[in-house]
């Protein structure tokens, strides 16, 4: 069973934008698609930028350091399709974003 942290409400996080969260030591970057919640590793493959603060079009986060884009739902690189950034279990319970890291 996967154990969910608490990091924050869904009213910081309004659809079409990101923000990073620390859970356990470890930068996450949340995304709101729509209304869904994301959750993947703070850190562009290429250059380790931060994706948090990335442009978010639909599902895909674009790196504001060289351009890399990820899509948030599943931490493919699109750039390179070999690559990924690690992703992380999401639940909104009453308004309240719980992220596990297992």
């Amino acid at each position: 069973m996967a154990d969910y942290i608490a990091v924050g409400h869904l009213d910081q996080l309004p659809p079409g934008r990101g923000m990073v969260v620390t859970v356990r030591g470890l930068a996450v970057a949340l995304f709101n698609v729509e209304g869904t919640v994301y959750a993947m590793e703070d850190a562009c493959r290429h250059a380790g930028a931060s994706l948090g603060g990335g442009e978010l079009r639909g599902p895909v986060v674009r790196c504001p350091a060289h351009g890399w884009r990820y899509d948030v739902r599943t931490g493919q690189a699109i750039n390179e399709p070999d690559d990924r950034v690690a992703c992380f279990l999401v639940q909104v319970v009453d308004g309240t974003i719980l992220v596990a890291l297992d």
